[in-house]
């Protein structure tokens, strides 16, 4: 696999979550930023969103945030980021994320990162792309999501090959080792 020069992170946005979810992600910023990987995100400033990005940058990594402005009701962009690219919609968000990623990390989050990994997942499953996407199963928080996808694929409804397009870990550094770091 080529080494991946950036990567976007699918996460939460929402505070009201268990601190180990907050921590993690900045965990991995920290890791983004020693590596020299570009963060590309959703450009929010809350949640395992914010988590990442600030830790990627306060350890002076580069972070690339895409906020959609039919968001600014709901929540804020982060002010700080090296680079924020504003966009009227959200498909427009989740197109410039996949134009600007090498890669996709799903972190724990809700409806709106299983929409996101979805999406690249079902645009994977058309041949549109072949970049790697890895869902971190942190503390088992993807059980029932993995248990559903693989329910789709026993049925049918996905043939048996859908399973090779995604990759789950449970553990941080497996993340970087998927994608040949």
């Amino acid at each position: 696999m080529k080494n991946t020069k950036s990567v976007c992170v699918f996460c939460g946005a929402s505070n009201a979550i268990p601190k180990k979810f907050l921590d993690i992600g900045a965990s991995f910023g920290q890791i983004l930023a020693q590596r020299g990987i570009t963060l590309v995100y959703g450009g929010g400033d809350c949640g395992v969103m914010g988590a990442v990005a600030n830790a990627t940058m306060k350890d002076g990594g580069h972070v690339t945030g895409v906020f959609p402005v039919s968001l600014r009701n709901i929540e804020n962009e982060h002010q700080s980021l090296s680079e924020i690219i504003i966009v009227d919609t959200m498909h427009e968000r989740k197109m410039c994320m996949f134009e600007r990623s090498d890669a996709f990390i799903v972190f724990p989050g809700g409806f709106g990162t299983m929409d996101e990994m979805f999406e690249i997942l079902t645009w994977k499953i058309l041949l549109l792309h072949e970049k790697p996407v890895v869902i971190f199963n942190y503390q088992g928080y993807w059980d029932p999501l993995i248990a559903l996808m693989k329910n789709i694929i026993e049925t049918g409804f996905a043939a048996p090959v859908t399973a090779t397009y995604y990759h789950v870990v449970t553990e941080l550094e497996q993340i970087l080792d998927v994608l040949g770091f």
